[in-house]
């Protein structure tokens, strides 16, 4: 059961190489002074939970990209997800019972959901073992043989562009658990 008014953000390309790095105790403090609680992050990647009665989830956003930006210098895109929205990333995994290797399948989320059909082209084209799904604001990129020889994550990202963001499912099942956590 979700917990009402607990959200997930994602920030778009945080501690990837050299560049947009940003320690996740500034980034907790950073969400923290925006007013937001129970703040907290996963891994070093850009993961922030942290609740939000009665939040927009758009505005909230906005406010961390803005803080972001203001104070560290970095501009990285972001969007934030309800615990519902979290939870229907993980229940329309098409793969979930054959997806042998966490890493492989990569979960994108659209920053904004009518940019799926710049994916749509993609789902006629042959990818090998490779597989494409979409579902409402996600894709789900399935790559049995790895990621990083498959060209389907890097044709799905040049059709986005920096209209998404993506976590592999290892990820989003951390982020699935920490948003639905009771907090009692």
């Amino acid at each position: 059961m979700p917990v009402p008014d607990r959200f997930v953000a994602l920030l778009r390309g945080i501690n990837v190489g050299k560049a947009k790095r940003i320690a996740m105790a500034d980034l907790r403090a950073l969400v923290a002074d925006l007013g937001y609680g129970d703040v907290s992050t996963l891994l070093n990647s850009g993961n922030v939970v942290f609740t939000a009665p009665g939040a927009d989830p758009d505005d909230a956003a906005r406010r961390i990209e803005d803080a972001l930006r203001e104070r560290t210098g970095v501009s990285s895109r972001v969007v934030v997800l309800t615990a519902r929205e979290i939870g229907e990333a993980v229940d329309g995994n098409p793969w979930r019972d054959e997806a042998f290797d966490p890493s492989r399948l990569l979960v994108t989320v659209l920053y904004d959901p009518a940019d799926r059909r710049k994916l749509e082209p993609l789902m006629d084209q042959e990818w090998g073992t490779d597989r494409l799904a979409l579902a409402g604001r996600f894709a789900y990129v399935w790559c049995p043989d790895g990621t990083l020889p498959s060209k389907l994550p890097e044709a799905a990202g040049k059709a986005l562009r920096d209209g998404a963001t993506s976590r592999n499912w290892a990820t989003m099942l951390k982020l699935h658990a920490l948003v639905h956590r009771s907090t009692s």
